[in-house]
């Protein structure tokens, strides 16, 4: 997900996304530990993704 698309989602939809995307993480996370991880590049795109959403938070509360 790509900045512009997070910025027109709605705060509440940020944090929604955030928490969807950090249970999706947590999965990989225990795929990853019993080895049945088939993208492990995933984990750190949801990283960079959750990243970029708080960041977006962070904006919107300077404001």
């Amino acid at each position: 997900m790509k900045v512009n698309e997070i910025r027109n989602l709605t705060t509440e939809e940020i944090n929604t996304k955030i928490k969807e995307s950090k249970e999706e993480l947590f999965n990989l996370r225990f795929q990853q530990a019993t080895g049945n991880l088939e993208k492990p590049s995933r984990i750190r795109e949801l990283r960079h993704t959750v990243a970029r959403m708080k960041t977006v938070l962070k904006e919107r509360e300077g404001k």
